[in-house]
């Protein structure tokens, strides 16, 4: 038996237990940019710093995440995918524990790049692995798990971290997650096994540049570059600016803004599970396709709501978050198979690039469009972007059915 080869690589109790130690570092990156958010007051006033100074501390982590994500695209693909994915993530580890003992703004700006640079790559390696470990017909499933992470760090990691702070200061949710990343490796290096079916056939004198090319060449690529975009462009203008319109236009208290990330999170838990399982079951295009149009339902709701109950509130919030985030657990499953697996690595660090300065420009685009009224919180045009975002939807429907799946 060949332990390289995807076909023999591993039992199906083993293959839980990689699936379960790749969510667990997909949870330590996605809490590690999210948790930055709902710290921005203590940041602005122990950094005595402005709104448009904490921006740049979020978005460093994001665009570190594209320039290191290309700079991935160059090496992956040359190594055992399970020394790949130690080295990146004991980077993003160091980067993390590195902004709980910042002195001061410029070191923690530094840090914040540091961490999401290695981060950014982590997303890729981690799918990277599913696609390589994970046959076809259960990737939906597989892939499901990984990405209700973010659900997991909207209920349980971001509270958990705003207690920390609370009590012992923005250096302590820092602190924990680093801790945490940092005990997570001897647990991979146990239980990841040797991932090397990639490496047949390499040809190592080429240039390091030759993979990324190939990815480049590809027309398909593109197709999914293209599809990975809009997808960005379909959720990102609207939700850096959700809670900010339940605040202004809906009329929440800010004491009860969690509770969108608290029943939003714990719904997308199981709604993610469960989309996995459906496109595994009935086709991953056609669910996608599915989830995607019916999310232009809480979109338009959403981005036109008045001032309502809180109950009817956190209902829209919720359906809102179960269908635009279920609409990635389809797509990244087909993204996964879209390559041939000795480009896998290469092709998912670009891609995670393309997805992050995407995520980026879609917030800024938003930005430019959004705007308050003087005097009030109240915004205005978020009505303009929800239909900006169903657009995008839309053109990601019909690009998804140009996407040659290679498994």
């Amino acid at each position: 038996m060949n332990p390289s080869s995807p076909q023999d690589l591993h039992s199906h109790k083993q293959e839980r237990w990689i699936i379960f130690i790749l969510a667990l570092m997909q949870f330590a990156h996605i809490l590690d940019f999210v948790i930055m958010m709902p710290l921005g007051p203590f940041f602005m006033q122990e950094f005595q710093i402005n709104s448009t100074q904490f921006g740049l501390l979020v978005s460093v982590y994001t665009f570190s995440a594209g320039i290191f994500g290309l700079l991935g695209a160059f090496y992956l693909d040359r190594y055992d995918r399970k020394i790949s994915t130690i080295f990146v993530f004991g980077g993003f580890s160091l980067g993390t524990l590195s902004c709980a003992f910042a002195p001061d703004y410029a070191t923690l700006l530094i840090a914040r790049g540091i961490a999401g640079g290695f981060g950014g790559i982590v997303g890729a390696v981690v799918l990277a692995i599913v696609g390589d470990i994970i046959p076809f017909f259960r990737r939906g499933k597989a892939t499901g798990v990984i990405m209700s992470a973010f659900s997991i760090a909207s209920v349980i990691g971001i509270p958990i971290g705003m207690i920390l702070a609370e009590n012992f200061g923005w250096h302590a949710p820092f602190l924990a997650l680093g801790i945490f990343s940092l005990l997570l490796i001897p647990a991979a290096m146990k239980i990841l096994p040797e991932m090397r079916f990639h490496l047949e056939g390499l040809d190592r004198t080429k240039p390091i540049w030759d993979s990324l090319f190939q990815v480049l060449a590809s027309r398909n690529s593109w197709f999914v570059f293209a599809f990975m975009t809009c997808l960005m462009f379909g959720g990102f203008t609207l939700i850096p600016f959700l809670t900010p319109y339940m605040a202004g236009n809906v009329g929440m208290e800010l004491t009860e803004l969690k509770y969108i990330y608290l029943f939003g999170g714990a719904f997308t838990f199981f709604s993610m599970n469960g989309i996995g399982k459906l496109s595994d079951t009935f086709g991953k295009k056609r669910i996608f396709i599915i989830v995607a149009t019916l999310s232009w339902i809480p979109v338009l709701v959403l981005t036109n709501l008045p001032k309502v109950s809180l109950p009817i509130a956190l209902m829209t919030t919720t359906f809102f978050m179960v269908l635009v985030s279920g609409r990635i657990v389809p797509a990244f499953a087909l993204i996964t198979a879209t390559i041939d697996p000795k480009l896998r690595g290469s092709f998912m660090s670009v891609n995670s690039s393309v997805q992050q300065l995407a995520s980026g420009f879609a917030s800024f685009f938003a930005g430019m469009i959004i705007s308050e009224i003087p005097g009030t919180h109240t915004l205005v045009n978020y009505n303009t972007v929800g239909f900006i975002a169903i657009g995008f939807s839309a053109v990601s429907i019909l690009l998804v059915g140009r996407l040659k799946v290679q498994q």
